[in-house]
C-alpha cells in the first residue's frame, strides 16, 4: 500500500520521488474540491434573482407545505377617542353658532257675528295653509285674559273740531279699559309723529298723555309716514304688539305712497293693527247737505266723499293684511263698545304656531289661510244654548313676508 508518511532515514532517491508524487497528487487534489463547493453554491437559486415567491397569506402561515411562514397580520386599531375640549382660557369669553329654524305665530279670532269669542277649541280644530300647502301646527295657545302691549296712534292736526272730539273721546275710552299688567305707548301725529308717553304700565301717565292734546299745529295729517315710524319702532318689542289707530284715514302729504305703505305693513312681525275711523257724523251729515268740502281742506283743496271711501278702504285694508279689524262707528256712543270689544279681541285669541314646510329664507311674500273644522275634517258647525247654529269668523292675517338671509 503506498503511504505518503515514512520512517525517518536519509532519504533516497525514489523516496524523493515517491514524495514529489504524493505532492502532485495533494496540489491536485485541494483545488478540484474548492471548485465544487463553490459550484453547489452557484448551484442553489438566490432568492433575489430567482422567481418571486407568493405572498403568505394575512392569517399567516406557509402557502405549502415548503414554504416560508408569515407572522399573522395585525387587525385594524380602533379608532382614536375624540380631542378633549380644550380648557377655557381666562379672560376669552365663549363663543357659540346658533342655528335659527324659521317659526310663523299666528294669532287667530274666532268670534260670532255679534263679536263674541268662541272658546275652547282645540288644535286639532285648526288647519293652516300656506300658499295652500296645508302645515304641521306645532303649538297651540289659548288666551282669554292675556295682557296686552299696544300703541295707541291717534290723529291730531288743525282739520276740524268734530274729528279732534272723536279722537279724544276714543283714546280716553281705550285708556279706561287698560288693566295694571298692560304696556301702552301713546304718539300723535301730524305733520310727523309725535311720542307723547312712552311704553308704561302707568295708567294715570296714559291719561295724562291725553290731557296734554288740547292744541293742534299742524293742518297736514300723514298718516303713511307716522305708521311707518310707528312699526320700526316696535320692531325690537319682543312678543306680539298693537297698533290702535284712531284717524279719518286720510293723508295729505306722506314721503309714502299707498304701495310702499302696504309694503312695510305686510313685512311688519308680530304687529296687529285695530283702526278706527272718526268723524263719521259730519261726513253724513255733509253728504246730505253738499258741504263736503268745507269738513276738511288743505291748502283750498276740498276733501270729497270719494277721499273718505279711499281712506275707509286702506283701513280696512291695514286691518285685514295684519289680522285685526276695523270699525267704523257712526256715533260717539259707540265708542265704548267698540274698544271694550277691541280690548276684549287681543286679550281672548288662540296662537297657531308652525314651521314652514318652504323653510327658504327670500323675503319672499306667503299667503296665509286658516280653517276651523270639526272632529269629521268637514267645516266646525257651532250652536248656542237653545241649539241653533251659530254663524262665526275667523280673523287672522293675509300673509307675512318671509325673512331674507344675509348674504
Amino acid at each position: 500500500m503506498i503511504s505518503c508518511f515514512s520512517n525517518k532515514k536519509k532519504p533516497q532517491l525514489g523516496q524523493v520521488l515517491l514524495s514529489a508524487f504524493c505532492l502532485v497528487l495533494a496540489l491536485t487534489f485541494f483545488p478540484v474540491s474548492k471548485a465544487s463547493a463553490q459550484d453547489q453554491q452557484t448551484a442553489q437559486p438566490s432568492p433575489q434573482s430567482g422567481q418571486q415567491q407568493e405572498a403568505p397569506p394575512a392569517a399567516g402561515g406557509p402557502n405549502d407545505d415548503a414554504g416560508p411562514y408569515a407572522i399573522p397580520k395585525k387587525k385594524e386599531a380602533p379608532p382614536e377617542p375624540p380631542p378633549e375640549t380644550p380648557k377655557k382660557i381666562e379672560g376669552l369669553p365663549n363663543y357659540s353658532i346658533n342655528v335659527s329654524v324659521p317659526e310663523v305665530d299666528i294669532p287667530v279670532l274666532v268670534t260670532t257675528k255679534e263679536g263674541q269669542f268662541v272658546p275652547g277649541l282645540k288644535k286639532d280644530n285648526f288647519k293652516v295653509f300656506e300658499d295652500g300647502v296645508q302645515q304641521n301646527i306645532a303649538s297651540f295657545h289659548e288666551s282669554q285674559d292675556a295682557p296686552i302691549t299696544a300703541v295707541l296712534l291717534v290723529e291730531f292736526a288743525q282739520t276740524n273740531y268734530v274729528f279732534l272730539q272723536d279722537t279724544l273721546i276714543g283714546a280716553y275710552n281705550f285708556a279706561a279699559n287698560l288693566k295694571k299688567n298692560d304696556w301702552v305707548a301713546v304718539e300723535y301725529y301730524d305733520l310727523k309723529p309725535h311720542i307723547v308717553v312712552d311704553f308704561t304700565q302707568n295708567k294715570q301717565a296714559v291719561m295724562g298723555a291725553l290731557n296734554e292734546l288740547r292744541m293742534p299745529e299742524w293742518q297736514e295729517t300723514n298718516l303713511f309716514d307716522a305708521l311707518s315710524d310707528t312699526l320700526d319702532r316696535v320692531e325690537n318689542v319682543q312678543g306680539h304688539k298693537y297698533i290702535i289707530l284712531i284717524s279719518t284715514g286720510v293723508d295729505s302729504f306722506s314721503k309714502l305712497r299707498l304701495d310702499e305703505i302696504l309694503k312695510r305693513i305686510k313685512s311688519a312681525q308680530d304687529v296687529t293693527i285695530f283702526p278706527v275711523s272718526i268723524g263719521w257724523a259730519l261726513r253724513e251729515y255733509c253728504e246730505v247737505n253738499h258741504c263736503t268740502g268745507q269738513t276738511q281742506s288743505r291748502a283750498g283743496l276740498p276733501i270729497d266723499r270719494m277721499d273718505y271711501l279711499q281712506a275707509d278702504n286702506e283701513m280696512n285694508t291695514f286691518a285685514r293684511l295684519t289680522g285685526g279689524r276695523a270699525y267704523f262707528p257712526r256715533f260717539q256712543a259707540e265708542f265704548p263698545e267698540i274698544f271694550h270689544s277691541i280690548l276684549g279681541d287681543i286679550r281672548s285669541q288662540y296662537t297657531l304656531t308652525y314651521r314652514p314646510s318652504n323653510a327658504k329664507q327670500d323675503g319672499s311674500y306667503r299667503k296665509l289661510k286658516v280653517e276651523v273644522v270639526g272632529p269629521d275634517g268637514h267645516a266646525l258647525k257651532v250652536r248656542d244654548q237653545k241649539g241653533k247654529d251659530v254663524k262665526y269668523q275667523i280673523i287672522a292675517k293675509e300673509g307675512y313676508t318671509a325673512k331674507r338671509t344675509v348674504e
